[in-house]
């Protein structure tokens, strides 16, 4: 595969609902065309940003052929499928139907803690399985394990590993990736306000949240960072300084739903256990919007 077909902002889609819980493929469209709009460069489908622990395998592959039949821009797909149970995660690969899709994006197995080896051949087994490349995805914070630089660049190896989203937050770590990997091999950033300081240290792009409502902000730091002019690249970044911490402030997707109900995209509606922005957020999001629109 071509890698940098992935370059840039790719967008962890949200998955818009209705009240009653069902999906909302309407607000989904609109999605899909606003971030084409913005300039974001792939969509990334089923991540923890579309809320994928609580939709079902029909669910899933509905939202995936949708996004194939809608996507105008005809932009590269990156299809979520992981998990902590490997023999799960292998028949979930087994059983999608994958056609159109670029790439897998796979999460480092939560919950059960695995060693290092133990995450290495999970990763090894679901990169023989899948028909497509696979990205890992490296997200301590969620997982309550990391993966090492050490166990990404032993991965890396694999003819079917194609880059990991590192979201540790270790900067240092992504540095170790950075200086060791193979010229192909894409470090991606998982944190939106890392993704400047990452494209500093050899990083291709980033899988964003916020890029749900803020593409063309992401494309400007993009442009600047691939030209080497970082001091642009960096005032672009600023400019999510307000907005960034509230996306998290009561779990994602529930910040960006917010802001996408005020953007007239979709509605702010979750699915238990999470719930829609509290009185208290919402009015602290449209503050910062506000501000934002100002400036």
């Amino acid at each position: 595969m071509d890698t940098t077909k992935l370059y840039g902002t790719g967008v962890a889609l949200v998955t818009p609902f209705n009240k009653d819980e069902s999906i909302d493929f309407d607000g989904l469209k609109r999605l899909l065309e606003s971030t084409a709009k913005q300039g974001v460069d792939y969509y990334v489908v089923q991540g923890t940003t579309g809320e994928s622990v609580t939709t079902t395998p029909s669910e899933k592959q509905q939202i995936l052929d949708f996004v194939k039949k809608n996507n105008s821009a005809k932009l590269p797909i990156v299809y979520g499928i992981g998990g902590n149970n490997t023999r799960q995660v292998i028949e979930n690969i087994k059983s999608a139907d994958l056609s159109g899709v670029d790439a897998i994006l796979s999460v480092s197995p939560y919950y059960n803690k695995p060693s290092q080896a133990g995450i290495i051949k999970h990763f090894e087994l679901v990169a023989d399985t899948s028909p497509v490349p696979a990205i890992l995805y490296n997200v301590p914070g969620r997982t309550s394990s990391n993966l090492t630089a050490e166990t990404t660049l032993t991965l890396a190896k694999h003819p079917n590993i194609i880059g990991v989203k590192e979201a540790s937050g270790n900067v240092e770590q992504s540095m170790a990736i950075s200086a060791n990997k193979l010229s192909d091999f894409l470090l991606i950033s998982g944190d939106d306000m890392l993704t400047v300081p990452l494209y500093s240290i050899g990083s291709k792009g980033v899988i964003s949240v916020l890029a749900n409502a803020f593409g063309d902000i992401f494309k400007e730091m993009k442009d600047n960072a691939f030209s080497g002019n970082y001091e642009a690249a960096s005032k672009a970044a600023f400019k999510l300084q307000g907005i960034n911490p509230l996306m998290y402030q009561e779990s994602n997707p529930v910040g960006i739903k917010e802001v996408l109900k005020l953007q007239g995209i979709c509605e702010n509606y979750v699915r238990l256990p999470l719930l829609s922005a509290s009185s208290n957020l919402q009015s602290q999001i449209k503050s910062t919007l506000d501000s934002m629109q100002e400036s």
